[in-house]
């Protein structure tokens, strides 16, 4: 095997690589990548045996085609590199040299025949195809909002609900909930299936950069997304997702219209004066004045503060976890939202104002926290 290619663009690609493979493994060969040389392109994979990701890259001067497992402190090597042509010879006991103007390095790899196989899917397999603004904005979206809960792990990932007329994205934590819409997927048939939290979050980076529609292929155990320069495959969660549409309250009189970024800010704030315990911040609204304060007794901390704002409604006190009520403002990109409520002790619902799409319908759902009289 003998080829040769940028540095920087090669050290790319292991990088993500790295992503996937876990600080310890069960079996010594997850620790390496395999790269496979052949048709003047290097297909690279890496794999935890749950989420396996490949991806491929042109390599213009090849003048051996084969393939080694390289391991991860490869990458260490190639970060210190500017950008250059490198020389890639792998010898028959799968020795790396690496050559460059002025040196030389070698690596010892593994034999390329241990690496796991692909998972295929088997049985019935349903394809959907998404534009990758669509998929990316569905993921990045509700990522947050996804529990690490070893008792329910249906609650570890985005649950994909596809009807005939939307895809809708849901994650939950059970203290908040996220359900986005996506109004121009137009599924075929109606499945589900629930994307893990790490597979998620590497689908997320390569989206982003992505400009081909990207095939989402699943049965009941894998799901595959095939893009331009990658693919990504990995286990689902077993399991039935909770009813989320049941929670989502759909009677809520008070209404209020504020401006998202001071919200943000001004939450930010009085939150440095919550209990450490419990981030308790109040919302008072009354009309047209919303203020939000916090109390530790602990340590005899307090702070008040005071916007304006649009409210329709009867005057009311509602408690949240002010690091949730965070991460959902820094999450929704309208510049106003509307908070809506029932009643202290019901979830509340906040809505932007503005979608930043036609094809978007975005709602989040907080629970209140009780507020000790």
């Amino acid at each position: 095997m003998k080829f040769v290619m940028s540095s920087t663009e090669l050290l790319a690609h292991m990088q993500l690589m790295g992503r996937v493979m876990n600080s310890k493994n069960t079996l010594p060969i997850l620790d390496y990548v395999l790269l496979q040389l052949k048709d003047g392109k290097l297909t690279l994979m890496a794999s935890d045996l749950e989420t396996t990701l490949i991806s491929q890259i042109d390599v213009p001067s090849v003048q051996e085609e084969g393939s080694v497992a390289a391991p991860r402190m490869m990458m260490n090597t190639l970060k210190e590199f500017p950008e250059q042509p490198i020389t890639i010879v792998v010898d028959q006991t799968f020795n790396i040299e690496l050559t460059w103007a002025t040196g030389k390095a070698t690596i010892p790899g593994f034999n390329p025949q241990d690496f796991p196989e692909i998972p295929e899917l088997k049985g019935s397999v349903t394809r959907i195809n998404f534009a990758p603004q669509a998929l990316n904005e569905g993921v990045a979206k509700t990522l947050f909002a996804t529990a690490n809960d070893e008792l329910r792990p249906v609650m570890n990932g985005i649950y994909f609900d596809l009807s005939g007329d939307y895809a809708t994205f849901v994650a939950s934590d059970a203290h908040k909930l996220v359900r986005y819409r996506r109004l121009d997927v137009k599924p075929t048939d109606k499945a589900t299936f629930i994307l893990p939290k790490k597979p998620a979050t590497l689908l997320s980076g390569i989206l982003a950069k992505e400009q081909s529609e990207v095939e989402v292929a699943f049965d009941d155990k894998n799901a595959s997304f095939n893009l331009s320069g990658y693919k990504l495959v990995c286990r689902l969660i077993e399991g039935n997702f909770p009813a989320y549409n049941s929670v989502i309250p759909t009677e809520n009189p008070n209404k209020v219209t504020v401006d998202r970024l001071e919200l943000l800010t001004v939450v930010k704030r009085i939150a440095t004066l919550a209990p450490a315990g419990t981030s308790l911040i109040r919302i008072k609204l009354s009309q047209n004045q919303l203020t939000i304060s916090a109390q530790d007794l602990d340590f005899s901390y307090s702070g008040t503060e005071r916007m304006s704002c649009l409210y329709e409604g009867d005057e009311m006190e509602i408690g949240f976890k002010s690091s949730f009520l965070i991460e959902i403002l820094a999450n929704l990109p309208s510049q106003e939202v509307v908070l809506e409520f029932s009643d202290p002790s019901r979830a509340g619902l906040i809505l932007p104002v503005t979608e930043a799409s036609e094809n978007e319908e975005t709602l989040m759902l907080l629970m209140p926290m009780m507020i000790n009289a």
